[in-house]
C-alpha cells in the first residue's frame, strides 16, 4: 500500500471521452468534474455497477433515476445507487464534481 500524496490540477487532468475531467483516483474511488456542460438534450439512460455521489458547483441539471426526477442546482448533492437507471438533462451551464466507487477506469 502506498502512502504518497497524489495531487491532479484541473489545468492538468485527463479528459475523459465523455467530457469529464479526470481527477484523483485511487484504487477503490475516484472523482470527476464536469466543467461548463452546456444545456442540450438529455444523455443517454444507463446504469453503472458502481455507486456515484456528486456536488453542483454552478447550474442546473435535471437528474431522472428509475422514473423520478429530482432539479440540481447550486450546493446541492446527489447519489445514483449502483445499478440504477438515470439519466440527466443539463439546463444551464453546469459544472458539478462527482465521485464513484470503486474509480472509473
Amino acid at each position: 500500500m502506498s502512502n504518497s500524496i497524489q495531487k491532479v490540477a484541473s489545468k492538468n487532468a485527463t479528459q475523459e471521452e465523455h467530457g469529464g475531467l479526470l481527477l484523483a483516483t485511487g484504487k477503490e474511488l475516484g472523482m470527476r468534474m464536469w466543467r461548463d456542460e452546456q444545456p442540450g438534450e438529455p444523455k443517454p439512460v444507463s446504469r453503472r455497477d458502481y455507486e456515484t455521489v456528486g456536488y453542483v458547483v454552478s447550474g442546473r441539471a435535471e437528474l431522472q433515476i428509475d422514473g423520478k426526477s429530482v432539479t440540481l442546482e447550486p450546493g446541492d448533492s446527489w447519489l445514483v445507487p449502483k445499478g440504477a437507471e438515470h439519466t440527466y438533462k443539463i439546463l444551464e451551464a453546469f459544472t458539478a464534481v462527482e465521485a464513484t466507487a470503486p474509480a472509473p477506469s
